[in-house]
């Protein structure tokens, strides 16, 4: 790479047409500040904030049916005022069967994404603005509450994870139900998960009767505690963070960060040119690991 910048950028002849003897060459070798100043130089600017996202899914190596379902929505209005990004991103991972699972994470992500998108059409589209009668918080609450009355009366016996990512300026306001999981992704190679699963394998770790190694090789790590769909009563876990920055924002279901570790999460996603291509590359590296599950991921990350 310093050998291609040194060719790029390297001084050159003013008069190329007249021939110069070798022993005439002022040509120096630039520096490793040089050139990392050059790259800095070539990274682009916004002026305004804005979200980019990428998606990426795979019914996976050893499944006939994707029960995985997943949602990606991306805006942002911009104009005398300051720009407000606004995201809606939602992974769900059916469970029940063929049939039940499809349904139940289908109408999960569709139920919530409608939900959210028609509560936020007055604030964001419609002059004058008006202000929300809700927090995000029970903006997402009640959206969640209305997909699980929805699986229970129509899919019954089935249920779905759901964790959603509603981002709305800087702020970030995650539902979490199951155990599809978020992380916040840093350039400096950290990872931090910001959901809990709520797992039968999770809940014993907590409490003290698997260590983190036999957690790992628990032989039910699939079993859930809490599902949408599931049980007359439904608490998801519901929170508002500030959106990760300088970072990435991560959900995706266990057909990924069961089969992936983090380590080769973060180095997949920092080597990738863009997120779209970050996105196939994990999806690649579960089916390469195996592939036992559905897999689906959204990568999102704010600029400006």
């Amino acid at each position: 790479m310093a050998d291609f910048f040194r060719k790029l950028f390297g001084p050159k002849d003013d008069n190329p047409e007249k021939p110069k003897p070798m022993d005439a060459a002022t040509t120096a070798p630039l520096t490793d500040q040089q050139i990392n100043s050059i790259i800095a130089s070539q990274t682009p600017k916004y002026e305004m904030k804005q979200l980019v996202a990428g998606v990426g899914q795979s019914v996976g190596k050893q499944r006939e049916h994707n029960e995985d379902s997943v949602l990606s929505l991306t805006s942002t209005i911009s104009g005398s005022a300051e720009s407000v990004p606004f995201g809606l991103y939602v992974v769900a991972d059916g469970m029940g069967g063929h049939q039940f699972g499809e349904v139940a994470s289908n109408a999960a992500i569709r139920i919530i994404g409608g939900n959210i998108t028609k509560k936020f059409h007055s604030y964001l589209y419609k002059l004058p603005t008006q202000s929300l009668q809700e927090s995000l918080q029970e903006v997402m609450e009640s959206s969640i509450m209305e997909a699980h009355q929805y699986v229970q009366r129509e899919a019954p016996g089935s249920g779905t994870t759901v964790t959603a990512a509603l981002v709305v300026g800087q702020q970030v306001t995650i539902g979490h139900v199951g155990d599809s999981r978020a992380y916040a992704i840093f350039p400096d190679g950290r990872i931090e998960a910001l959901t809990r699963d709520h797992s039968l394998v999770r809940r014993l770790e907590e409490l003290g009767h698997l260590s983190k190694d036999e957690a790992e090789n628990f032989p039910h790590r699939n079993v859930l505690i809490k599902a949408l769909g599931q049980g007359e009563t439904l608490e998801a876990d519901i929170f508002t963070i500030p959106f990760p920055q300088p970072g990435i924002l991560m959900i995706c279901s266990d057909g990924l960060w069961g089969v992936v570790n983090e380590r080769d999460i973060v180095r997949i996603i920092n080597e990738a040119p863009n997120l779209h291509r970050a996105c196939q590359n994990l999806v690649e590296a579960a089916n390469a690991a195996g592939g036992p599950d559905n897999i689906t991921v959204v990568l999102s990350h704010l600029v400006g």
